[in-house]
């Protein structure tokens, strides 16, 4: 089980848009480098990706959550 970590600190957002399906749900599967949820800091949206492929078993973290960097955002198991 590996997890997937802040790389700065900001809001999380699992879709790329408010009507937007989700990157990917728990249960789903996610290949290395796929992208897993956004990270705003300042009106700026950074990626967030999965360095390991998987299935991603749970988000530790709610759509809309601040999170600090390095925190957990969510479990791969692959």
């Amino acid at each position: 089980m590996a997890t997937i970590k802040a790389t700065m600190p900001g809001v999380v957002y699992r879709r790329p848009a408010p009507e937007a399906a989700p990157y990917v749900e728990e249960g789903g599967t996610v290949a290395s480098g796929q992208t897993v949820a956004l990270i705003e800091v300042m009106k700026n949206f950074n990626e967030l990706s999965s360095e390991r492929e998987g299935t991603l078993t749970r988000f530790l973290v709610e759509d809309g959550d601040e999170v600090s960097i390095g925190q957990e955002i969510a479990e791969v198991d692959g």
